[in-house]
């Protein structure tokens, strides 16, 4: 199984932001960022699992290691209400990020994907090094 770390970061919230992801096969390491001059945190974090899923396109399945809760909820739990009300929160709301939302919802639907959320800053190896990724690609948009 393809295992994958993801990240998004941002400087200012809205600001420059960054994202990134290392993928591992348990033999191969890969690593990717990129980012974006005007964005927000959560739009990088989305940002981050779509390039990896986007990346992984020959592999079924997938363990996806994040730690924003944000994207963990929001395709575990959230999204299903969110499709049944047109894209509309709870409280009747338009989601926010709704086309990076969609995009990561199309993708998904072709791949088994496990979610684990890691705790940030905890010292997790793979965490730590997609957070510097993260950060450092936002940097570069300052």
């Amino acid at each position: 199984m393809l295992k994958i770390w993801t990240d998004g970061s941002c400087l200012g919230n809205p600001g420059p932001g960054g994202w990134g992801f290392i993928a591992t096969d348990g033999t191969n390491i890969a690593e990717r960022c990129g980012g974006e001059k005007d964005t927000t945190n959560n739009k990088m974090e989305l940002t981050a699992v779509i390039k990896a899923l986007t990346a992984a396109k020959k592999h079924d399945e997938i363990e996806i290691h994040t730690d924003s809760q944000y994207v963990k909820n929001g395709m575990q739990s959230w999204i299903k209400n969110w499709k049944k009300n047109n894209w509309k929160t709870a409280d009747k709301k338009p989601v926010k990020n709704k086309e990076l939302w969609q995009q990561l919802d199309e993708l998904a639907e072709k791949i088994k994907i496990h979610w684990v959320w890691v705790k940030g800053h905890a010292g997790e190896e793979f965490n730590e090094r997609v957070d510097d990724l993260a950060r450092t690609a936002a940097e570069s948009y300052k």
